[in-house]
């Protein structure tokens, strides 16, 4: 028999702030997306904070009115953790942790935990523990205030090294020991792919949780891990994949996310170099999800980042089989219509439109629905790089309608 398996969440308080930079609308959807994240790594928000600042505090990041009013509910309903939207600085960290008296962290350091608990092989891990060496180094004096004691007594009265000092210096040994544990990984990595031949590289890129790892199983009859939380995928995965007679290499990629740490984006540009190397990109978007467009503007920065923004690229919108959009009753004179009241009909014909008929398709990768016109595309798409590349290769590929049915993989 069974037996019943319970998951306890860790009791959980979101926190946030409207600025001059940032509107109440677009911190309830970071605070919307921090809340899945915060599900993600295993907690429950049972409420969320937030303030209009001018500008965060630089001691408190909030007011001491409200940062009492949090105190006040974490002690109420013993609250394990609070997470807050931003990066605090490890002073922050150091007096919001000494007022609330419970685990204070920022969305760095949750991110990081998410990408620690889903690292899988021997380098995820390496990368994993390098951006949260990285992390950590600074903020050593926050976390241990024991550290801060001079070492003194019989037989440890030394150079004058504070035990701080010497945590430091071990962290960045660590963090040197990682880096060249990368380097050598790196090595074995690039004459892996340089021993694929030239044969014409695809990769999946997007923001996490759109359905790349869904769309790899469905084109390449692979089995990638597929869940519905942030980051299910860190490691990258590559197979061969044929389309009717033609082959070419498709790898799935590690998701981006707004507000991406800085270090996760140093420790993984050597995951990267998938997308960095690949001759064409195919960017997955969640049309159902109400702020694709700043996902898709997040996932384009990042790749300007790793110098990747020029390649060609036929954008994917995935799970029109969700799409649904907002409703105004015809009686309703007061709503305002937005983007968000577009159907799919209206979406084709904005900015969409401009990326011509051959780079966007709209497909559903669990229906598949408009899964021909998706192996269509991207058929004609590695062909014309392929042909490019190989001008004598030209009758061995002919036009996707031109190729017989029965050479189908």
């Amino acid at each position: 028999m069974l037996e019943k398996q319970t998951t306890n969440f860790e009791k959980t308080v979101i926190v946030g702030v409207v600025t001059q930079l940032q509107s109440e609308d677009k911190l309830q959807e970071y605070l919307d997306e921090l809340e899945f994240l915060t599900f993600t790594a295993g907690g429950e928000v049972i409420k969320r904070f937030w303030q209009k600042l001018d500008k965060p505090n630089p001691k408190t990041f909030l007011g001491s009115g409200k940062m009492d009013e949090i105190h006040h509910f974490v002690k109420e309903y013993d609250v394990n953790t609070v997470i807050f939207d931003d990066e605090l600085s490890p002073s922050q960290q150091k007096n919001i942790s000494k007022i609330l008296d419970c685990k204070v962290l920022d969305r760095t350091n949750l991110i990081l935990d998410i990408f620690a608990q889903r690292a899988e092989t021997s380098y995820a891990r390496t990368q994993v523990e390098l951006a949260q060496c990285q992390y950590l180094l600074p903020r050593l004096s926050g976390m241990w205030t024991h550290l801060e004691r001079q070492k003194g007594g019989i037989g440890l009265r030394g150079p004058g090294e504070t035990e701080i000092e010497t945590d430091r210096r071990i962290v960045r040994d660590r963090i040197s020991l990682l880096k060249e544990k990368i380097k050598t990984i790196d090595k074995q990595m690039s004459i892996q792919r340089s021993n694929r031949g030239a044969m014409v590289r695809v990769a999946l890129v997007g923001y996490t949780n759109v359905g790349k790892s869904t769309l790899m199983n469905a084109v390449g009859k692979s089995d990638v891990f597929v869940e519905n939380k942030l980051f299910a995928t860190l490691d990258t995965t590559v197979r061969k994949v044929v389309i009717k007679n033609l082959p070419f290499l498709l790898s799935d990629t590690v998701g981006f996310i707004r507000k991406l740490p800085t270090q996760l984006v140093e420790s993984f540009k050597s995951t990267l170099d998938e997308v960095r190397e690949a001759d064409l990109l195919l960017h997955v978007v969640d049309i159902s999800h109400p702020d694709f467009e700043d996902h898709i503007e997040s996932v384009n920065q990042i790749l300007k980042d790793i110098k990747s923004d020029d390649k060609p690229t036929i954008m994917v919108f995935n799970k029109i089989d969700r799409y649904q959009p907002q409703h105004i009753d015809t009686d309703d004179l007061i709503t305002e219509r937005t983007s968000k009241h577009y159907t799919l009909t209206e979406w084709k014909s904005t900015w969409m439109s401009k990326l011509g008929a051959k780079n966007a398709l709209f497909i559903s990768a669990t229906e598949k629905e408009n899964f021909e016109e998706f192996r269509e595309k991207v058929y004609e798409a590695v062909r014309e790089i392929h042909i490019t590349r190989f001008p004598y290769n030209n009758f061995l590929y002919p036009e996707y309608k031109d190729v017989e049915e029965n050479t189908e993989d």
